[in-house]
């Protein structure tokens, strides 16, 4: 599948599982140690703001730091994954070079890391908040297939923890959240 579907569908379950906050939980703690579910959600929605000047060699400044998500979290969260979408979809965005604030990359790569940031965050709202945390398997495998080239470099670059160790016989979902070090409990895969 091409990146730009993936990451186009990645964000929008991130935007469904931030809609499905509710007001009581931003304070809530997320997977990610010493975030709250707010923290979280900002980070990410910051992630996608700064695609376009990331892609279109522009500067990212202290705009792009700090608070992010306003009065309204919920249309911060899909209005920063559209805006990185239309980016990223855009004809030769992802041709040349992308420069974030942790590296330089090509640009298909740096599509690549936006669509597992907004996957695997996308369930850790999720998680956090009592949500839905079933994701998508074609986002799944994708997302696998992606971690098995960068997984040694996202770890060894502190972006991930160790991984959380399950059974061999877990589910896809569960096996790709174990290599992220996320906290679960493995299924058995069926079928």
């Amino acid at each position: 599948m091409d990146i730009r579907d993936l990451h186009r569908r990645a964000v929008r379950s991130f935007a469904d599982r931030v809609a499905a906050v509710r007001d009581d939980q931003w304070a809530a703690p997320s997977p990610c140690a010493g975030w709250t579910v707010r923290d979280l959600i900002n980070h990410v929605v910051a992630g996608n703001r700064i695609v376009a000047p990331v892609l279109t060699g522009g500067t990212v400044d202290e705009r792009y730091g700090g608070y992010l998500l306003g009065y309204d979290p919920r249309a911060a969260a899909r209005e920063a994954g559209d805006e990185a979408a239309a980016v990223i979809e855009a004809d030769g965005a992802l041709d040349g070079m992308a420069h974030p604030p942790h590296g330089t990359f090509p640009g298909e790569v740096y599509a690549w890391q936006r669509f597992t940031e907004n996957l695997i965050h996308g369930w850790d709202a999720a998680h956090a908040t009592g949500g839905d945390e079933g994701l998508d398997p074609e986002l799944v495998a994708a997302c696998a297939g992606f971690l098995d080239q960068a997984e040694d470099l996202y770890r060894q670059a502190g972006f991930i923890g160790p991984r959380t160790e399950i059974g061999t016989d877990a589910d896809p979902q569960a096996a790709l959240l174990a290599r992220f070090g996320r906290p679960v409990t493995a299924r058995v895969a069926t079928g």
